[in-house]
């Protein structure tokens, strides 16, 4: 039987942190769905459109990864994928607290699907894509952090938000 699993998030922007678990996970499952999470009560810089077509060119020759995009219960969209597990990467042990209340929480709601932990490699225990956006906004490189197709999608988008010459 082959095995599943849901990676999701926000994905605002897509890090080498965010590509770094998708790998590891596919040494674990057969397939896996990187699902672009759409939160009313989050504002993002990148629409939903772009977050997916932005990873979808990121992973266009990753074999086995497919890019969706959801809104409500992550659990929910795990359930109506039939998938076996939900995949979340861990940097610190704050990550741990909430990741934990949101298992036992997902659980409680379909007891057949699991919560499946990457610890971040030690590279991107800092990384976060608020603080990249941030660094970028104040015109700092972001090469190290970000796939280049996902820099120069936030470098314009910047400059858009500027009001900028392209």
């Amino acid at each position: 039987m082959k095995t599943s699993a849901l990676y999701p998030g926000s994905f605002d922007c897509f890090t080498y942190g965010h590509l770094d678990i998708i790998k590891r996970a596919l040494k674990v499952f057969d397939n896996l769905i990187v699902g672009v999470a759409v939160n009313p009560h989050k504002t993002t810089l990148f629409s939903r459109e772009e977050r997916v077509s932005l990873i979808r060119e990121v992973l266009k020759d990753t074999p086995r990864v497919e890019v969706i995009s959801f809104s409500g219960l992550t659990i929910q969209k795990a359930t109506a994928l039939k998938v076996n597990a939900i995949v979340r990467g861990l940097r610190m042990a704050s990550d741990f607290e909430f990741e934990f209340q949101m298992a036992l929480m997902n659980r409680s709601m379909n007891k057949h699907i699991e919560s499946i932990y990457f610890p971040a490699d030690e590279k991107y225990l800092y990384l976060s894509s608020h603080l990249v956006r941030e660094i970028s906004m104040m015109g700092g490189s972001v090469s190290a952090y970000l796939p280049p197709v996902v820099e120069k999608a936030l470098i314009r988008k910047i400059k858009q938000q500027r009001g900028e010459d392209l």
